[in-house]
């Protein structure tokens, strides 16, 4: 066994030959207390929500319906277009008063229009410092939602993109902990909770102080289960398959954040790179050149055991979400923003 930072022994990996990597520098009482913890949270779920709800101050959210006419004005007829691909596109919108927002489009959502304008306000429910906000929505020749201005485009822009600004590595940890802390607030403390999510560097947006802003949510997703199976209709075998996709999607996202590659066309060699088993031995040929030497080797490391967990054990999770969440919070030491 290895010896920990304080001079302990690491406990050996629990869970058989499927999780032998899991989350290595881990010991069996740090095990244990995440899994009470876990099972805490969800028994007084509940409870939990009906205090968030009794403590938010202020107007209720009201989701704004714009004109198809005026969203297309401001959109140059949809020529502004932000980026586009297989299953979504986004485009900045500049209205009249020199307010710029970003403008989503709706596409293979075949339900009725009243199913889409209550997804609609659920979208407009959410609130939290790592979901792109909603302002408004309109129907016509397209399904459009309007969100907030991202200044700083995508993680997938700054990470792919030679003449964006690199992201060093305090930024990075500080994205991988809010997409976290976003993922369980969907799962966790909305009320009914989000199962439908994409999480890669596309959907990533980054605000002018560089926080991420999960944007594929519900209605929005890739996934295709959505299109005919919205979130109050998704059952437990749906719901357990849409967890156990974010939680491969997360540890994909991880990678991208440390070698600065992207899968979303395809490409799984950063994928076959962390199951295999000599992967550590070559982790800095894999470090993103970007980074330099700004890193802390401890840190990247512990993250990229977390990556090779959350992808090892896709059709099998060994652990939920929330507890990956907070193995990541508890072992890295995310900056404050």
């Amino acid at each position: 066994m290895m010896d920990d930072k304080d001079g302990s022994a690491r406990s050996p990996a629990i869970g058989g030959q499927e999780a032998e990597e899991i989350l290595t520098s881990m010991h069996h009482a740090e095990i244990k207390k995440l899994q009470y913890m876990d099972r805490l949270i969800r028994k007084f779920r509940l409870l939990l929500l009906a205090w968030l709800h009794r403590s938010r101050s202020g107007p209720k959210s009201f989701v704004r319906r714009f004109s198809f006419k005026d969203i297309k004005r401001a959109t140059d007829s949809f020529q502004r277009i932000f980026y586009r691909n297989s299953h979504a596109a986004a485009y900045q919108a500049r209205f009249g008063d020199g307010e710029l927002v970003l403008v989503k489009e709706v596409q293979a959502f075949n339900q009725e229009k009243d199913v889409f304008y209550r997804e609609v306000q659920l979208l407009g429910r959410l609130h939290h410092r790592h979901l792109l906000a909603l302002r408004g929505f309109t129907t016509g020749h397209k399904r459009l939602l309007v969100f907030d201005n991202i200044e700083n485009g995508s993680l997938k822009e700054h990470l792919n993109d030679p003449m964006k600004t690199p992201l060093n590595w305090k930024t990075r940890l500080q994205i991988a902990a809010g997409v976290a802390a976003a993922l369980e607030y969907l799962l966790l403390f909305s009320n009914p909770p989000i199962y439908h999510v994409s999480v890669n560097s596309s959907s990533i947006m980054l605000d002018e102080n560089f926080t991420a802003k999960l944007s594929d949510v519900g209605i929005l997703s890739s996934v295709g289960s959505y299109v005919t199976n919205p979130h109050n209709s998704c059952s437990e075998d749906c719901k357990s398959q849409e967890c156990s996709n974010i939680i491969f999607q997360l540890g994909v996202l991880i990678l991208e954040l440390v070698t600065g590659q992207s899968s979303d066309k395809g490409d799984s060699d950063i994928i076959e790179w962390i199951q295999e088993s000599c992967f550590r031995s070559s982790i800095e040929k894999m470090i993103d050149p970007d980074l330099g030497d700004d890193y802390d080797s401890r840190e990247l490391k512990k993250l990229l055991i977390v990556a090779r967990l959350c992808i090892k054990t896709k059709d099998k999770p060994t652990f939920t979400v929330p507890q990956i969440i907070r193995y990541i919070q508890k072992k890295v030491d995310i900056p404050c923003q």
